[in-house]
């Protein structure tokens, strides 16, 4: 019974429950136990592990810092300090090579080819405006496109672009009765410039005439506002309404000049010739390549610094002019935008008076050269002491009013050119214009661009303009009179960047009305 007794007693010390199982479940609690101490070990030796990484890798910290206990309170300062001047100097480097980026991505003259469309019997006299325009020096390219050859002399052969005879196009249909079917050839230039080859890092393709004159400058400004390596098919319509009607208010007239990105240019390539044979009946080469991009769904983006002022000659052997006669009202009056190109100025009067077409545009090359941005770019201007309106078209030409006139009346062009047909309807025009003042009184006074230079001490430049001197009939008004003037002086800063900042543009031209300076001698 004693042994019995003792034999409870231990069974009951050794289990609480009393059970067999109470040893199982005992060794089952114990293990999640160890298992919570190794993780927690595990993590602690992992922080001490990264704490001391960190600490070693930034020399602003003591090397110490882990023997002596009281330095490591100092830890985030530095720390914070040395990452925060990483991060600068990361934002730095960053900013910079976005900066070269940026400057690397502008489209230059070396990224554009032209093709430029001649003919044999004009050649010798339309290679002189090619001359103006071509920079050689500049890493330009391009390629003239005749229809049969002509004489070379080597001295011209860094004024000019290379010479390429065009492709045979007589298997191509041409039924238009009053055009030639050379407009077939000429709108092929872009293919066969593509044919060629070997154009690398070519960003856009531009065509033009012989007797287009291109301000490069402001042609790279305009294509710099366009992603190249989306289809882009840039220029402007004609001056005149009814060539427009005529042909489309969607078509960049040739002759004017237009630009096709070098994408479109190489999805155009894989059709044109498909393309030209299902437009027989179109007249000229423009309106070929205009079919061609409606066929690819590309519309006209319009520019208004091409300008066409053109010429065709129909088969009848009659001039259709888009405007013809004396340009002066267009360029003294010259919308806010980049002037690009000009053309058919074999056709028009010359743009500065007694002196030959080559010459004048001679004379325009150097406020061309001096500040291409504000090229015929307009300021009005008031003297409030005599009354008078002036208006300056910077780089060719000022004009002296009699009076006041508003900025809206002086910024349309005056009728100084005929129609298409040669009459002075004001119907007939794409653009606002107003007659020509008959009040004795308002007819201005013209003083054409006789110089320009660059003042070194100020950069800024000085174009002075001479009166053309033309018979004033007599004006009965009783206030100041401009013919005692024989000079006026304009001081302009130039500004490359006008046309990238296009919210500032109005303000930079009423900054210009303010600093432009007359002197009357």
């Amino acid at each position: 019974m004693k042994a019995a007794q003792e034999k409870f007693i231990w069974d009951s010390m050794r289990s609480p429950s009393g059970g067999p199982m109470a040893v199982a479940a005992s060794q089952g609690k114990a293990l999640p136990k160890l298992m919570v101490w190794l993780i927690l070990f595990v993590s602690a030796t992992y922080v001490v592990y990264t704490l001391k990484l960190v600490s070693s890798s930034h020399s602003a910290c003591d090397e110490d810092m882990f023997v002596n206990p009281h330095k490591s309170v100092h830890l985030v300062e530095p720390l914070n300090d040395t990452v925060s001047s990483f991060e600068s100097a990361a934002s730095t480097a960053l900013h910079q090579l976005d900066k070269l980026e940026e400057e690397s991505e502008k489209t230059g003259l070396e990224h554009i080819v032209f093709g430029i469309a001649a003919s044999a019997k004009l050649w010798n006299k339309r290679k002189e405006y090619i001359k103006l325009w071509w920079k050689s020096e500049k890493k330009m390219r391009g390629i003239v496109w005749l229809d049969s050859p002509v004489k070379t002399y080597k001295n011209e052969s860094d004024k000019l672009p290379q010479l390429r005879i065009s492709g045979d196009t007589s298997r191509f249909a041409y039924k238009n009765k009053q055009g030639h079917r050379s407009a077939i050839r000429i709108s092929r230039i872009v293919s066969e410039t593509l044919r060629m080859g070997e154009l690398e890092n070519v960003r856009w393709f531009v065509m033009g005439d012989d007797d287009t004159v291109f301000v490069t400058d402001n042609l790279v400004r305009i294509l710099n506002k366009y992603d190249h390596n989306q289809y882009y098919y840039i220029g402007s319509l004609s001056e005149s309404h009814l060539q427009n009607i005529y042909f489309s208010y969607g078509m960049a007239y040739g002759g004017g000049g237009f630009a096709i990105s070098y994408p479109l240019a190489k999805a155009l390539e894989k059709i044109q010739d498909r393309c030209i044979q299902r437009y027989p009946g179109l007249y000229g080469s423009d309106d070929r390549m205009q079919a061609c991009m409606a066929e690819l769904g590309v519309p006209l983006t319009k520019e208004l610094g091409f300008h066409q002022c053109s010429v065709e000659r129909s088969g009848s052997g009659v001039w259709l002019y888009d405007v013809y006669g004396n340009l002066f009202g267009l360029l003294a009056a010259h919308p806010v935008t980049p002037l690009v190109t000009l053309h058919h100025l074999d056709v028009v009067e010359p743009i500065f008076p007694n002196v030959t077409r080559v010459q004048a545009l001679q004379r325009l090359k150097i406020p061309m050269e001096l500040d291409s941005a504000g090229l015929m770019q307009q300021s009005i201007c008031y003297d409030k002491k005599n009354g008078w309106t002036v208006s300056v078209s910077w780089g060719f030409a000022v004009q002296i009013f009699r009076g006041v006139l508003s900025p809206r009346e002086i910024e349309m062009p005056s009728r100084t050119f005929l129609n298409w047909y040669r009459r002075a309807d004001y119907t007939a025009y794409a653009f606002n214009t107003r007659p020509v003042a008959r009040n004795p009184c308002q007819k201005p006074f013209v003083f054409y661009l006789s110089e320009a230079k660059m003042e070194s001490n100020t950069n800024r430049t000085v174009s002075e303009y001479t009166r053309h001197h033309v018979p004033h009939p007599l004006c009965k008004w009783k206030m100041a009179d401009p013919t005692q003037i024989d000079r006026v002086e304009v001081f302009k800063k130039p500004d490359p960047q006008l046309w990238d900042r296009v919210s500032k543009i109005i303000t930079d031209l009423i900054v210009l009305h303010i600093v432009s300076k007359f002197f009357m001698l």
